[in-house]
């Protein structure tokens, strides 16, 4: 089995785990950033030494973003905060919801901040400039925040292209950019806000998450708040693909890291009632696009649950067979080893899990 890392984000700190190549699991004694709440976690293995980045959030000293070279053995910050609005901006950082290492350029990591901002980094992370003309977008003024807040919580870069860029806003909906980011435009058709008069407006969509699916670029799987999506035209339209599935409302989506046309969900009962859709603990697999549904639960818990898995607590890795993922909300952490065929539980009583990466060390 492949040497895997894997990071996991709670409220209360970054717990690091290595699966060595026998499949046994060890977990770092204590957890990292003890107190601070991590929001966001990238692991970066685009270089020949990778790279975990974090964003966290400190009660006392605020939000910041750290690196580390060393797979967590030791850690750097700024001496100047990574990530901080202009001051003509007059915005000030709350958290950083995604860092994302560009598909496509080496040393570029895009973050995704509350309020909802998309920064550039050139130097795989230690500084990040404002990306501007979304931030100045004429449709900002009516974007407005989802129960979470006005994150920007989605990035997607494409491996075929530098200049394209898709991100994800809670409640704005999804924004596209062909050049770089040097203008961007809504990108929302089919997508549904059944919560506002106009269930079908140009922007203004509570999306939850998007992911790109691994053999056609074009392709990519959106998860709604109320709404299940697949987009073969890298997101210009949106089609429905949520019949079939308990529910479709839920936070995660992750495609599988070979398999085309291959991604999984957690369904949640409903926006007013946020538990396992029929409190059972299942994540749900399609293998043909969103088509047909299955669900996935040998080693999972039979009886009732209430741990929902937020929008990045759900991830693939690399390897082959695929490791999927996933961390609920009351502590515990699930991995799969096979697809999602079977499940086991690699902890339990963590913090409030807020997210959660895994990457094969080469």
């Amino acid at each position: 089995m492949a040497d895997v890392l894997l990071a996991v984000g709670t409220n209360k700190g970054l717990f690091l785990a290595r699966r060595r190549s026998g499949g046994s699991w060890e977990f770092d004694p204590a957890p990292h950033f003890n107190a601070q709440a991590v929001y966001s976690v990238a692991l970066d293995t685009r270089a020949s030494t990778p790279r975990i980045l974090v964003g966290g959030v400190s009660s006392h000293w605020g939000p910041s973003v750290f690196h580390s070279d060393d797979l967590g053995r030791t850690w750097g910050e700024p001496s100047s905060p990574a990530v901080r609005f202009p001051q003509d901006t007059g915005a000030s950082l709350e958290r950083v919801w995604q860092l994302h290492p560009s598909a496509v350029e080496p040393d570029v990591v895009y973050a995704g901040t509350e309020p909802a901002a998309l920064f550039r980094s050139e130097d795989r992370g230690e500084s990040f400039s404002l990306v501007r003309p979304l931030w100045e977008h004429p449709t900002r003024s009516r974007w407005a925040p989802g129960g979470g807040g006005e994150g920007l919580h989605t990035i997607l870069t494409d491996a075929r292209d530098p200049g394209a860029l898709t991100v994800a806003v809670s409640a704005a909906g999804v924004f596209r950019s062909a050049d770089g980011g040097a203008s961007w435009a809504p990108s929302n058709s089919g997508v549904s806000a059944v919560f506002l008069p106009d269930p079908d407006p140009e922007f203004g969509q509570c999306v939850h998450k998007i992911s790109r699916d691994a053999a056609d670029p074009d392709r990519l799987y959106l998860q709604n708040h109320w709404g299940v999506y697949r987009s073969d035209d890298a997101g210009a339209h949106w089609s429905d693909i949520g019949e079939g599935l308990p529910s479709t409302f839920g936070f995660a989506v992750a495609a599988h890291p070979h398999r085309g046309s291959t991604a999984y969900l957690f369904p949640v009962n409903a926006d007013s009632d946020r538990v396992p859709a029929g409190r059972r603990l299942r994540v749900f697999r399609t293998a043909d696009g969103g088509g047909r549904w299955e669900p996935l639960s040998a080693g999972l818990p039979d009886e009732d649950h209430y741990g929902v898995v937020l929008r990045d607590a759900l991830c693939t890795d690399d390897a082959d067979p695929a490791g999927v993922y996933f961390g609920t909300r009351n502590g515990e952490l699930y991995a799969s080893a096979d697809d999602g065929d079977s499940w086991r539980m690699l902890a339990s009583h963590l913090p409030d899990v807020l997210c959660v990466r895994a990457a094969v060390l080469r």
